[in-house]
């Protein structure tokens, strides 16, 4: 089933997530790690809020998404960026960058090891010599424990979801259905539409492993927005790595 095409039109609504704590946070591990990027990079950046926070504070900015819906809503907040659709399993670009961001568990709807690795080196493909890599995983934590196999539903002024989770903890699979009710424009009437998602539980050991396989350096993985060690309880982890 093809996902964030509907979805696109709310999501905005119903994501709450802390986008300009997350700009400045990356900007505190590229400090951290001596790194001073001009061009950067966001892999699957969904409708470019992330993006275009960093373009706001300087960098020039490109962003790739698979979801044709999620960039129309991307290019509405900023159409000076350069916003490509493209499957982040088989990207390309017209140089390299000085820097790669993949934030807001992005990595997690790579279900597959074979294509963890391969995004992996196409990230260093695209990074210039000493270019860092910033990217993030919700934990198996978070999996097993947060979402677990509850129900959750939220409904705004336009919107309303209900969100039925399912993990295997076996197979470290987590799956996503989501009922939609939208407004049918300015119209009292809702329309429902249904989307699956599908991410994986990857473990630390797992993504070093991957990153090596991609002859990419591992350099440190941080709780979320800390440059600590993660909790045993940490929802979100984040990872830096360096071509």
């Amino acid at each position: 089933m093809d996902i964030y095409i509907e979805f696109a039109s709310v999501y905005d609504d119903f994501i709450a997530a802390p986008y300009a704590d997350w700009a400045k946070y990356i900007e505190d591990i590229w400090y951290t790690h001596g790194a001073k990027p001009r061009l950067v990079l966001d892999l699957a950046c969904g409708t470019g809020s992330l993006t275009c926070l960093l373009s706001d504070k300087g960098y020039d900015m490109i962003g790739i998404d698979v979801s044709a819906e999620m960039l129309a809503i991307a290019r509405q907040k900023d159409a000076g960026i350069l916003w490509l659709q493209q499957d982040m399993r088989e990207f390309e670009l017209y140089g390299t960058v000085d820097a790669i961001v993949c934030i807001c568990d992005g990595i997690n709807y790579l279900t597959d090891e074979i294509d963890l690795t391969r995004v992996f080196a196409l990230v260093r493909n695209y990074l210039n010599p000493s270019g860092l890599f910033v990217f993030d995983i919700n934990s198996e934590y978070k999996y097993a424990n947060t979402l677990a196999n509850n129900t959750f539903a939220s409904i705004g002024e336009s919107a309303a979801y209900i969100w039925e989770n399912f993990y295997d903890a076996n197979e470290r699979i987590n799956e996503y259905d989501i009922t939609f009710f939208a407004k049918d424009g300015e119209g009292a009437e809702y329309h429902r539409f249904d989307e699956t998602h599908i991410q994986r539980a990857y473990n630390v050991e797992e993504i070093k492993s991957a990153l090596k396989g991609a002859d990419l350096e591992y350099l440190a993985h941080y709780g979320e927005l800390t440059l600590d060690t993660p909790k045993p309880d940490e929802a979100r982890i984040f990872f830096v790595a360096k071509k």
